[in-house]
């Protein structure tokens, strides 16, 4: 009889149009993503960094933990720092000009594969919960989900409503704690079939940030110093005009901050959305943990792109600076994570669609730009990439950063600042040694001793764009700085 299962599971899936697995587990996957958190606020991290931690003492007791039962990885970063094109990319492991989900007012293609349908297809259950973020006044029931439940745009931190399966109501309580208690309720159901749950946090979002009433003033007490290169932002010291000029905008340290003003209740707001994720992790990752199907479970914890703290005079993302780029990574699975396994190599988030799918038996999604990390949990880094490429794209609603390409290897990070209409730079670009200068205070673009890197960083974004038909180049023809905020 056992055997005639296996048949019958390896005939299934490969109907659904997916590989056959070695074997005929299908793990569950719960994927919690946050919004706008970087990846150093892990409590983790900042003890493995005291000589640069921001914040030595937030704690993430329940990420810590989620991270010393499974897999951290060290270096992730994001291919486009803002949010939809981002979670697009997230969904169909493809960079941003091929999915074609430019900014924050584009819905995610209702033609382009992703892991949930894929999933859904293969006979999973699927469910998002919070969050979604593409197509701004769009809270419909999007493909790939049985279960729905979102909301048009931002959302609010208190009292939001919800679209739930088709039915609108507001639900009373704070964001975090309301989808919280919605997947405890949707994993509290019988599940015949393996499933999928995506837990999507508008924290620690802001505008403005809202921490939790318990959180308010947690850390009021706290030390809170700006980062060392928050001065790091004038073009007398060799940075681009434009990063001064978005100084006292809404993006820069010299702003409103997000409607908080002072700078130290800024951070704090922030880390206190944080906390509340950490606790909604401990609840959701210890329901499954009580319910003896957490080791049955991919969990994975990222975010969808970093946050900018004062680095560089910005409060924002969007740039190709460090802070902006890199986000948390956890994974836990025993079957293929050891326990306090860490990754150095660089990944991306094109790679969790295609790691998802790995992880679970099912073919890759066709035209992924992504690779699946799976080899690395199996600590084979052979082959694996040395370098990627970065896009963002002018904004005409959020008109404080140019567009921006960069390419960064283990090393080394070259950004240029190409305008629309194809002629030269309109902004000086920059250079960064990252082993000997991380926070990227020193610019070497202009620095004669280094022309020979700028020609071999150049050709090798060149390459990599090439390589993903990102050439020719469409970027925005309305690039361009404007001193006043816009209009939200």
């Amino acid at each position: 009889m056992r055997i005639c299962r296996v048949w019958l599971a390896w005939g299934a899936v490969l109907l659904a149009g997916g590989k056959a697995p070695a074997d005929e587990h299908r793990p569950n996957v719960l994927v919690i993503l946050t919004d706008d958190m970087r990846w150093d606020t892990l409590g983790v991290v900042q003890k493995e960094q005291p000589d640069r931690a921001l914040f030595p003492w937030f704690q993430t007791p329940h990420l810590d933990r989620l991270a010393a039962e499974g897999g951290r990885f060290q270096n992730v970063f994001v291919t486009t720092s803002l949010c939809s094109p981002s979670r697009a990319s997230l969904i169909s492991g493809q960079y941003t000009h091929r999915h074609g989900v430019r900014n924050n007012f584009t819905d995610y293609p209702a033609d382009l594969p992703g892991y949930p349908r894929r999933l859904q297809k293969a006979g999973y259950e699927t469910a998002y919960i919070g969050k979604w973020h593409m197509g701004e006044e769009d809270d419909r029931q999007r493909p790939g989900f049985d279960f729905w439940m979102s909301h048009k745009g931002q959302g609010n931190y208190h009292d939001n409503e919800f679209n739930i399966n088709g039915e609108r109501r507001v639900i009373p309580g704070y964001y975090t704690t309301v989808i919280t208690d919605a997947a405890t309720e949707w994993l509290s159901r019988q599940h015949p079939q393996p499933w999928l749950l995506v837990v999507g946090h508008k924290a620690p979002h802001g505008g403005p940030i809202f921490p939790e009433d318990k959180y308010a003033h947690a850390f009021d007490t706290q030390p809170i110093l700006k980062p060392r290169n928050a001065g790091r932002f004038r073009a007398a010291d060799g940075m681009p005009a434009w990063l001064e000029q978005s100084y006292p905008t809404w993006h820069g340290l010299g702003g409103p901050l997000y409607g908080q003003k002072e700078y130290g209740k800024f951070v704090r707001a922030y880390l206190g959305c944080i906390a509340s994720v950490d606790d909604s992790v401990g609840r959701v990752v210890g329901h499954l943990r009580e319910t003896g199907r957490l080791d049955d479970t991919l969990v994975i914890f990222t975010s969808d792109n970093g946050f900018a703290l004062g680095e560089h005079g910005r409060v924002d993302k969007r740039t190709a600076y460090e802070e902006s780029l890199r986000v948390p990574l956890l994974v836990r699975y025993p079957r293929r994570v050891a326990p306090g396994t860490v990754i150095r190599e660089m990944v991306l988030s094109l790679d969790l669609a295609p790691s998802i799918l790995d992880l679970c038996g099912l073919d890759p999604l066709p035209d992924a730009d992504g690779l699946s990390w799976r080899p690395l949990l199996a600590g084979d880094p052979s082959g694996w990439r040395t370098s990627f490429f970065y896009q963002y794209n002018y904004e005409r609603q959020f008109p404080f950063t140019p567009n921006v390409r960069a390419v960064r290897t283990d090393r080394w990070k070259y950004i240029r600042y190409p305008h629309g209409d194809g002629g030269p730079d309109r902004h000086q670009a920059e250079l960064y040694d990252l082993q000997a200068d991380p926070l990227e205070m020193h610019n070497l673009a202009s620095d004669p001793d280094h022309a020979v890197d700028v020609r071999q960083l150049s050709a090798e974004l060149e390459r990599l764009m090439q390589r993903h038909g990102a050439v020719p180049d469409r970027l925005s023809l309305d690039e361009g700085i404007h001193n006043e905020l816009p209009k939200f």
